[in-house]
């Protein structure tokens, strides 16, 4: 079994050698082998196993429809190895159970490696089921045939090469204990078995399906949630802490900030952004309140990975500024001793840690905010056609159910725009492990199938087209509730919000930076979502945005936000601009 931080897999790790999941060489049929291991996985909580198809896999793929037709698991095909693994990605995140993934050997295998990376990082149970030839088979140039054991390295928590011919029991036994976090030193994460499976490959002749029985239909219980915990103690110093809630903090960091009486300020995908403490453009505030200010930051306590504004890494790079992380179990997204902030176990240290907020406190924030926010929505409300902040803010304004976020500049909106409400309104999701572009509508359709909720989905244009794939769905496959929500302005508008567009404007590498970072495209979508038969509208003002969104989410639809980005960066500096004049007259009187 293998950490994040391990350099190879090690199945000794567990207290076993990879002699102890051989069994008896050969003693087994494909088909029995993989029947035991379906077994396994189906009483072991996995719910899900999304298909891709193949040859050497089929004895996985003859046990898993055996297996569904007895209502054990349900199966979901796609033909894209890498939206495969997204889809499973997206259903473990929904349902918070494992979820497998089949593929072929060769190629397929590979093909799982960004769904693989991210589940590491964002500590999900992915199960890879790799199926493989025979050992006599390896090295001898066979058709499809490389070097797939270990192949995903130190990104698994565990990987095992189980013989053809030999029983996998306790192999699924140890990789579902790895991949749901059983053992307590590592976080849960994804786990490779590599199943060699040897000719035939195919039931035995007579042999057929079981009678089919209906599967149990339900819904995860997905809603958002909120928590409560005691007021803070009288006798805790007070300090002028902020409580910074980072991706997957949960309700916990929300609840800890009223009880404390502190600042909240909640990324979108912490599911922790409401409620009467949080702030919304705080990372526009946070200068207001840095050194040489008259209330500045004193210390800081961190729920979940913050990875979406410089101005929070650079808060938490202070070393005149203690920080503190709540960390109750092990996390999956970084080293040991590799980050400043002090680790604590329990909400009764990090109590002590954070002290109570002084009456002024979290008063001044609320004060800063609430002109912050007007003064944003001002400056939205100036043009009729949408802008990025705009869409982002009606889209959080509209989201019931789930919400998944793209990375790049969608989820950056909504942090610097959402208004938080007084109560969660939708589940928040978004693939922050490593913050990739790749497999968004995958993912989306996933967190959708799994909980059979409506879902809506927001991403920019070149993340749409990274995963145009993810809109196949095969004839008969289950169809979600999503709304997929593109942010279209031809091309990566992220990039003119960093450097690369200081160096455009200054004129000095002529076209390249519009070639090479923004990316310009010509792409119909309305045309790709007519090939793969989802509905379509496009919008180009808020006012038709919000109507769109107002509608009931009903299957598969995409709406088209045209955008145009060239004058994005100076929107956001009118945005800065009008944020700290408003900011810092309420803060001067």
């Amino acid at each position: 079994m293998t950490s994040p931080n391990d350099s190879a897999p090690d199945v000794s790790a567990a207290g076993t050698s990879p002699a102890d999941y051989s069994g008896a060489a050969g003693s087994l049929s494909a088909l029995a082998a993989a029947r035991i291991a379906v077994g396994v996985l189906a009483d072991g909580g996995v719910q899900h196993v999304v298909v891709s198809p193949g040859s050497r896999s089929a004895p996985m793929a003859y046990a898993l429809a055996e297996a569904a037709a007895r209502g054990q698991i349900e199966l979901l095909v796609r033909i894209d190895e890498r939206s495969a693994g997204f889809t499973a990605l997206g259903l473990a995140l929904s349902t918070g159970s494992p979820a497998a993934v089949l593929t072929t050997s060769g190629t397929a295998v590979g093909n799982l490696l960004p769904a693989v990376m991210e589940a590491n990082h964002a500590a999900v149970p992915l199960i890879v089921l790799s199926a493989d030839r025979p050992d006599e088979l390896r090295g001898t140039g066979a058709n499809q045939t490389t070097n797939q054991p270990d192949i995903f390295g130190d990104q698994v928590r565990f990987a095992v090469d189980v013989p053809a011919g030999s029983n996998p029991k306790r192999a699924v036994h140890t990789g579902l204990s790895a991949a749901t976090g059983a053992f307590p030193e590592f976080p849960p994460g994804p786990v490779q078995l590599n199943l060699a499976f040897r000719d035939p490959l195919i039931p035995e002749p007579g042999e057929e399906l079981p009678t089919p029985a209906e599967r149990a239909r339900y819904r995860v219980a997905t809603e958002p949630l909120v928590m409560n915990l005691p007021p803070a103690a009288p006798d805790l110093p007070e300090r002028r802490t902020v409580v910074l809630a980072g991706h997957d903090a949960g309700p916990v960091a929300e609840a800890f900030a009223r009880a404390h009486g502190l600042p909240l300020l909640a990324e979108p995908s912490s599911n922790a952004r409401f409620g009467p403490n949080a702030v919304g453009p705080y990372r526009l505030l946070l200068e207001h309140f840095g050194p040489g200010a008259a209330s500045p930051i004193e210390r800081v306590v961190l729920f979940g990975r913050p990875t979406l504004s410089r101005p929070v890494a650079a808060l938490l790079a202070r070393a005149d500024v203690p920080s503190a992380l709540y960390q109750p179990v092990p996390v999956a997204w970084y080293e040991p001793g590799r980050r400043t902030e002090l680790p604590l176990e329990s909400l009764a240290d990090l109590a002590d840690f954070a002290g109570r907020g002084p009456s002024a406190w979290l008063d001044t924030w609320l004060l800063a905010s609430s002109a912050a926010q007007h003064a944003l929505d001002l400056v939205l409300a100036e043009t009729a056609p949408a802008t990025g902040p705009a869409v982002g803010s009606l889209v959080w304004k509209h989201a019931r159910g789930q919400l998944l976020l793209g990375s790049s500049n969608g989820i950056r909106d909504v942090d610097l725009a959402g208004l938080p409400a007084p109560e969660p309104a939708a589940t928040v999701y978004a693939n922050r492990g490593l913050a990739g572009i790749d497999g968004t509508i995958s993912t989306a359709t996933g967190v959708a199938l799994g909980s059979r909720q409506e879902t809506t989905v927001l991403l920019g244009d070149v993340t749409f087209l990274h995963d145009a794939g993810g809109l196949l769905l095969g004839s008969g496959e289950e169809q979600p509730d999503l709304r997929i929500v593109v942010l279209n302005d031809a091309g990566g508008a992220i990039f003119d919000l960093l450097e690369h567009g200081a160096v455009r404007e200054a004129g000095m590498y002529g076209d390249a930076v519009e070639r090479l970072f923004g990316t310009p495209h010509t792409v119909d979508i309305a045309a790709l979502a007519a090939a793969y038969g989802v509905g379509h509208c496009s919008v180009s003002t808020t006012a038709a945005l919000a109507e769109a969104l107002s509608q009931p989410i009903e299957g598969r639809s995409i709406v088209e936000v045209r955008l145009d980005r060239r004058g994005l960066r100076a929107l956001h500096g009118r945005i800065r601009d009008a944020v700290s004049t408003a900011a810092g007259g309420v803060l001067a009187g």
